[in-house]
């Protein structure tokens, strides 16, 4: 594979997460988690307005209706596009430590997001499923880092990694039910290769997984067998997804959270977006239907 640009015109991150493209809007959205800002990069510009939300912000994925549904530390919140916060829906409060993670949406607009609860406290966190008429049901419990969601081309499975056990999972999917069972590994990594973080899935139904410590992003086939490695000059890659025109370009967003200042002196780039083009094409991306 060849190697990754920084995207012109998008600042730094301190934990850069959760990539999304904006077809219609010919846009790229992504936060800064612990910066809680909101970030939409112009295509073919090198212009990003940014949405201060003034608290953490884990994911923000875009709403059939317009705007954006916010994951904040332990609510669901929808979001005009100037930041204006409307409807909210509590997900997981009164767990202390836990927040809210990474988000995205099956193929029938069904907003799966899942709660990370730290190293310190394994197995404390969870997956959940929130339907469009925002009643959140629990999909996953004994999760410790809920990062990366996807699924197949044909909505047959989905994949969601646990950082905190190094490991991608794979469910069988019903869309028409929104059942997954048949939970198994489909990938594991080393902890010298990093932690799984963001994934995405192209159209051929191979996985992108970012690796977070493990200044990479891997691509495997849908039978977990490792197909690919795109090196990057930061050690922190969080998350991926395909956008442009034509589906064919990977934003890949990165990290300076857990940098020395040598390390971050050193990798000048860390919290920046990236630019790849991997010769395939991604999936369009399903907006929340609530």
């Amino acid at each position: 594979m060849d190697h990754a640009e920084p995207l012109a015109g998008t600042p730094a991150a301190e934990l850069g997460e959760g990539p999304n493209w904006d077809a219609a809007a010919q846009c790229l959205s992504f936060v800064d988690i612990v910066g809680g800002r909101v970030h939409r990069w112009q295509y073919g510009t090198d212009r990003t307005d940014t949405v201060e939300v003034g608290e953490l912000v884990a994911a923000a994925v875009p709403r059939a209706g317009g705007g954006l549904v916010l994951a904040l530390t332990g609510h669901l919140v929808a979001a005009d596009l100037q930041g204006n916060l409307g409807r909210r829906c509590a997900v997981e409060t009164g767990v202390p430590g836990n927040r809210l993670n990474d988000a995205k949406c099956d193929p029938a607009g069904r907003l799966y997001v899942g709660s990370m609860a730290g190293t310190d406290r394994p197995g404390a966190a969870a997956l959940y499923r929130v339907d469009p008429d925002w009643q959140v049901s629990v999909v996953l419990t004994g999760t410790t880092i809920s990062n990366g969601l996807g699924w197949s081309p044909d909505g047959s499975r989905m994949y969601f990694a646990d950082s905190g056990a190094q490991c991608v999972y794979a469910f069988d999917y019903d869309v028409d039910s929104a059942t997954a069972s048949g939970q198994r590994v489909l990938c594991a990594l080393e902890p010298d290769q990093g932690a799984p973080d963001g994934l995405t899935v192209d159209a051929e139904g191979y996985l992108w997984v970012a690796t977070f410590g493990g200044g990479s992003v891997r691509r495997f086939a849908p039978d977990g067998t490792l197909d690919g490695v795109l090196r990057l000059p930061v050690r922190n890659v969080t998350s991926c997804a395909f956008g442009g025109p034509g589906l064919d370009e990977l934003f890949i967003t990165t990290a300076a959270i857990e940098l020395s200042e040598a390390e971050r002196a050193e990798q000048p780039d860390a919290g920046r977006v990236f630019r790849y083009r991997p010769g395939v094409r991604g999936l369009p991306v399903t907006p929340f239907a609530g």
